[in-house]
């Protein structure tokens, strides 16, 4: 696959675009990404470098030349592992331009051991099958019991996790019974031989946990831990499973489908139970808060029992308790009723004054009245005298302020034809008719001329 990019020939056009340097990556960028499609590389990991963001940091050589690479934190937490530099693998590329620096470099999609490229699509078309059928679900695993009485090891005699495990429990919890089921754990033949251990263990309910280990190895040791039917079993096991197989960064199916992955074979064994140390201190705390409350329980007791003795009386006691509540109640009554009746004298005492007090006192009121009577007779001449004064000397005014008396001294009053007072001369025309009125009679005059006031 090729491709060109001509850049524009020189010209001495001012108006020409002249393009920055982000510009020019940009452009790059985008023709090696629409040139280039998804393609698979093979090379070595160097300089790798796992970010604290969880985005893989690393380099792709051969013998000749080398990439660099990033894989984003999503696609790299579906690998299953983590890479080591040194190893060979098989990357899913697309083909990018880092813009900041102007660097190639390409983005993987996933990757996978370099010829091992068929177990690893295998392993991750049975992974997401199983998935979908919720067998990784967290909500189905079951809770590890942590003070189990026995624990079973599916795994066989002469491999190195068992002995990693029985003396990881001697040292840990030499108390707990340990039950091996055997079983071939590398080979075609180990996979119906880990079912049938599984469902013998199941069968026999015998063991409180089961441990599926296995020391380390490369992909096809460990193939027969991506058993379908395996996870199945695994999964559907009444009794809790913890998959310890092959080191820490080795996944297997029976990891996903297991209600406990450990990182190792002696990790599976010290997360399946307590130390005994451990336990024996949890056992001491109980007995102490044990004891604790037992005091607690016998001292409560003790002072229940003591109000209960001081509550007992004898008949003679009861019956002479109660012949003095029965006097005292009896003189509580007789000083009850006697305030009772007090009160009520009192009472009416009150209401007798009260009513003496509201009775209406006749004669007082009659030589009031009489008072009051001959008081108004005697004012009511005179205001009768002070109004009629008044009246006349109202009367003496309004006829002196009046129209009358001023037309006596010789005014008279000029209307116009409509009957309107005339007050001013330049509101008359000429020839307009005018009724004049004086003290004694009234007149009819005629305009000739008009002046105002000089």
């Amino acid at each position: 696959m090729t491709f060109a990019f001509t850049p524009p020939a020189p010209s001495s056009d001012p108006s020409e675009p002249i393009w920055t340097v982000s510009q020019l990556n940009r452009k790059v960028g985008q023709l090696l990404e629409a040139s280039f499609t998804r393609v698979w590389l093979r090379g070595e990991i160097s300089n790798f470098t796992a970010a604290a963001s969880g985005h893989w940091y690393f380099s792709i050589k051969d013998e000749r030349a080398a990439v660099r690479a990033v894989m984003f934190r999503g696609r790299a937490q579906a690998v299953g592992f983590t890479p080591r530099v040194g190893e060979r693998f098989e990357f899913r590329v697309t083909v990018t331009l880092y813009e900041p620096r102007g660097d190639y470099q390409v983005q993987v999609e996933s990757m996978r051991r370099a010829g091992q490229g068929d177990l690893h699509e295998a392993f991750l078309r049975l992974k997401q099958k199983l998935d979908a059928e919720g067998l990784f679900d967290p909500a189905r695993k079951r809770p590890i019991p942590r003070h189990p009485r026995r624990i079973g090891v599916v795994t066989s005699l002469a491999a190195a996790a068992l002995r990693d495990v029985l003396t990881a429990m001697a040292r840990r919890a030499a108390h707990v019974q340990v039950i091996v089921y055997p079983a071939a754990v590398q080979g075609p033949d180990a996979p119906p031989a880990l079912i049938q251990a599984l469902q013998t263990a199941a069968q026999r309910r015998e063991v409180d946990t089961l441990l599926l280990v296995r020391g380390g190895g490369s992909l096809e040791d460990l193939w027969c831990f991506n058993d379908e039917a395996l996870a199945r079993v695994v999964a559907a096991s009444p009794i809790p499973v913890i998959s310890g197989v092959g080191h820490e960064t080795d996944f297997t199916i029976a990891d996903f489908v297991a209600d406990l992955r450990a990182p190792t074979p002696t990790a599976a064994a010290e997360l399946a139970c307590m130390p005994r140390d451990e336990c024996m201190r949890s056992l001491g705390a109980a007995l102490e808060a044990l004891t604790a409350r037992q005091l607690r329980l016998i001292e409560r007791a003790s002072l229940r029992l003591d109000r209960a003795r001081a509550g007992l009386v004898s008949p003679r006691q009861r019956l002479q308790q109660q012949r003095q509540r029965l006097d005292a109640l009896c003189l509580r009554l007789v000083r009850a009723t006697q305030r009772r009746l007090e009160r009520c004298v009192a009472q009416s005492d009150l209401a007798r004054t009260r009513l003496q007090r509201c009775q209406p006192q006749v004669e007082a009121q009659r030589r009031h009245l009489e008072q009051l009577s001959n008081v108004l007779g005697r004012a009511l001449p005179e205001m009768l005298a002070r109004r009629r004064h008044r009246l006349a000397a109202l009367t003496q005014t309004l006829d002196a302020l009046g129209p009358r008396s001023v037309l006596a001294r010789g005014y008279s009053i000029t209307r116009d034809a409509d009957g309107n007072i005339v007050k001013n001369g330049l509101d008359l025309n000429a020839g307009e008719t005018l009724q004049i009125e004086f003290a004694q009679g009234s007149a009819r005059a005629k305009v000739i001329t008009a002046h105002g006031l000089l």
